[in-house]
């Protein structure tokens, strides 16, 4: 089994929680690491080489290979820097996790742009500057895995992160394109929503939640993603706490009308629009 041997990984937020523990996984198993960490504070405020370039320290003393970089995946210019680090150093890329992230919760009623923005520039826009950067190099020598960091909060919502769900989601439908257009060239892309004790989790959960929730339980899955052996591509994957979950979209028969309906219709039928009892796995009608 080849794996990740000698292959060439970014790792973003890598300085510390999962992050880290997904450049340490894909070393031991004989990556070459881009270990990526702008070194704020969990609200993106700040900076610094610290984070990053302990990693770097520990991947190196263990025996494997490392380079640290600071730049932002917030801009087109950091994440084209952080990949040049990548090729510069290696020669190329293979595969990206995106997985830096900030935090400004608020309910949706105080939410301010300025936290909307932020929240989404990181997550969202990140994952996409990181993976365009990368793109070109996969398609090039056919090969590319790309892992987006998504969350529980975007597949099911939760209260003061509307921010944060927007982008997290928005990261699985990028997933659900680059899959389907990175299959010609070998190019593999899925999602992870981690359930971990991090410092972006550390006021959200119970303590004795959070102590059950390692975040060596879910880098393996992500060091598999980023595998020559796996063919795994389009999936959205819960983990943490021991518990490895698939999450798709399904859909009913649903309601066929013949001409179109007035909305007293609609309402009398709507019993069976939304009946969830005989379902199939989602996929897109138009093609």
């Amino acid at each position: 089994m080849s794996g990740v041997q000698d292959k060439v990984v970014i790792v973003t937020g890598a300085g510390g929680g999962l992050g880290r523990e997904y450049a340490l996984t894909v070393a031991r198993e004989g990556a070459k690491v881009v270990v990526n960490d702008l070194g704020g504070a969990r609200d993106g405020s700040g900076a610094g080489s610290a984070m990053a370039d302990a990693v770097v320290k520990e991947i190196v003393d263990a025996g494997g290979e490392a380079v640290a970089s600071y730049d932002s995946v917030a801009t087109a210019d950091g994440a084209a820097a952080l990949v040049k680090t990548a090729v510069d150093t290696f020669g190329t890329v293979h595969g990206v996790v995106n997985n830096a992230g900030i935090l400004r919760d608020g309910s949706f009623a105080k939410m301010d742009d300025a936290a909307w923005d932020a929240v989404l520039q990181v997550h969202l826009y990140g994952g996409y500057h990181v993976t365009r950067a990368a793109w070109p190099y996969f398609r090039e020598q056919n090969f590319g895995r790309v892992v987006m960091a998504t969350s529980t909060s975007g597949l099911f919502g939760n209260f003061g992160q509307a921010n944060y769900g927007a982008a997290k989601l928005g990261l699985v439908g990028l997933v659900n394109t680059l899959a389907i257009e990175g299959a010609r060239n070998k190019i593999l892309a899925n999602a992870v929503a981690p359930l971990a004790a991090t410092r972006m989790t550390e006021d959200i959960a119970p303590a004795e939640f959070l102590e059950k929730l390692p975040p060596t339980f879910v880098s393996p899955v992500v060091g598999y993603l980023l595998t020559e052996e796996s063919t795994e591509t389009g999936s959205v994957f819960v983990v943490g706490g021991g518990q490895v979950q698939r999450v798709a979209q399904f859909q009913n028969e649903g309601v066929r009308f013949a001409e179109p309906p007035s909305v007293g219709l609609v309402a009398e039928r709507w019993s069976e629009i939304t009946d969830l009892s005989n379902v199939t796995q989602g996929k897109n009608p138009l093609g």
